[in-house]
């Protein structure tokens, strides 16, 4: 069938779905949940999947799940990707009132657009020649590190982002490119592309003193809450070794400062990232962070912790795939519609994707208020769940019709930065 046909019925099958379509983005956004705990998210969505009759699987890294249009076999496989999981700001005017959880990172936008698009390519799914995969994965954003490390301590995963995960458990293995989205809080027009993101390092950092009484006898304490501070003030005294062009970012917190007032604090914990373009930039900039978290220690005679912990690789997409996306956006919504996007200092577990197979994303609309904060609300849902969910099914089209020629280029000429079946081991043996 020719593929302008097959784009008009995937699009009048999204559109007479609508409703639907954004009805699910808004229960989701009215139960939001933190990563590898989003249980509610993902009982809902595989109820979608049971109702439209996929074959699915489910429990994948927690509560991940894929479903398949076709379910016979069939290859090449494209996965749509869709993200469970939210952020805690109790601050927003819309989190939830018991635990102060809120999509203010978009993420049951992209679940949206991830269904919409599965429901207008099941329309066509026959004359498709290859596989739709719905890619539900837990835990983009890496936070709570600190439950994520028990987690994985008691032996329920190893990474602690969900991409990661579905690596590691072999649930990728068939397929062979991934397609996704992503809320753009600085984007009018309707559907961006290009760009790339920094990669990082997770850590955990417990400085460990001695507990005195912090009035009658601080002399004979050791204050571990000092030894956090100098060792925070020796970051900041490296900022100016970061190169521009490595894109570094540097944002520690102290989740806990001590037991009680009036105890010298002998028990502190920090959280933070460290970031850049490259996995060298990277890795220079944890080392500098490193020493002076150490120095932070030395100076008041405490002892310190500090746990790397394997976070994202720095996120580039394919070009072959990015010029597919780009030329099948523009036939839809047309190039004054479309913002080319440049690097981000953000990070994202698409980087993981991209660093085994082709792997692009598209920017959504619709939103206002910057992303992460209390500000971010949606204002226009047809922007931020239909358009999407267009764009991204009439790009599987124009990959998948015409015996899949299009995505057979772009599978021989994609060259991996790891090879997946290398992928775990890689990332157990180096921190970035």
């Amino acid at each position: 069938m020719d593929k302008t046909i097959l784009r008009e019925k995937v699009l009048e099958e999204i559109d007479r779905r609508a409703n639907e379509i954004i009805e699910y983005a808004t229960a989701i956004w009215k139960y939001p949940e933190l990563g590898f705990k989003e249980f509610k998210t993902a009982e809902l969505t595989e109820k979608k999947y049971e109702a439209a009759g996929w074959r699915y699987e489910k429990g994948i890294a927690i509560t991940g799940s894929k479903a398949y249009l076709k379910g016979d076999g069939s290859g090449p496989s494209i996965g749509v990707v869709g993200e469970l999981d939210a952020l805690h700001i109790p601050v927003h005017p819309e989190a939830h009132p018991a635990t102060g959880n809120v999509h203010a990172c978009g993420h049951h936008s992209q679940m949206a657009a991830m269904l919409g698009a599965g429901y207008g390519l099941d329309a066509v799914k026959e004359q498709l020649d290859g596989e739709v995969v719905m890619v539900t994965v837990p835990a983009e954003e890496y936070i709570e590190i600190d439950y994520r490390n028990r987690l994985r301590e008691e032996g329920k995963l190893e990474f602690f982002g969900g991409k990661q995960e579905f690596i590691r458990l072999g649930a990728m293995d068939d397929v062979d490119i991934v397609l996704g989205s992503h809320s753009a809080m600085d984007q009018e027009e309707l559907i961006g592309v290009g760009g790339s993101n920094n990669g990082f390092v997770g850590k955990l950092v417990r400085y460990i003193g001695r507990e005195s009484h912090a009035g009658g006898a601080p002399d004979k304490g050791i204050n571990a809450l000092n030894a956090a501070i100098l060792g925070l003030m020796g970051i900041h005294a490296n900022r100016e070794t970061f190169r521009d062009q490595d894109t570094i970012r540097v944002h520690p917190i102290i989740t806990k400062g001590g037991e009680i007032v009036n105890n010298v604090p002998a028990d502190v914990r920090m959280e933070s990232y460290v970031r850049g373009k490259t996995v060298e930039a990277v890795m220079d900039a944890n080392r500098k962070v490193n020493n002076a978290l150490r120095a932070g220690a030395m100076a008041v005679g405490a002892e310190v912790e500090i746990q790397d912990h394997p976070g994202y690789m720095p996120y580039t997409r394919d070009p072959n795939l990015e010029k597919v996306v780009i030329a099948s956006c523009e036939g839809l919504v047309g190039k004054d519609q479309i913002k080319h996007r440049e690097h981000s200092t953000g990070s994202t577990d698409m980087g993981d994707f991209s660093c085994i197979m082709p792997t692009s994303s598209i920017g959504m609309a619709g939103t206002e208020g910057a992303g992460h904060s209390r500000d971010l609300k949606v204002v226009d849902p047809v922007k931020q769940y239909i358009w999407p969910a267009k764009a991204l099914a009439v790009t599987v089209v124009d990959l998948l019709a015409d015996d899949a020629k299009e995505v057979k280029q772009v599978i021989n000429g994609f060259k991996p930065t790891i090879n997946r079946k290398e992928y775990t081991e890689f990332m157990k043996k180096m921190v970035l």
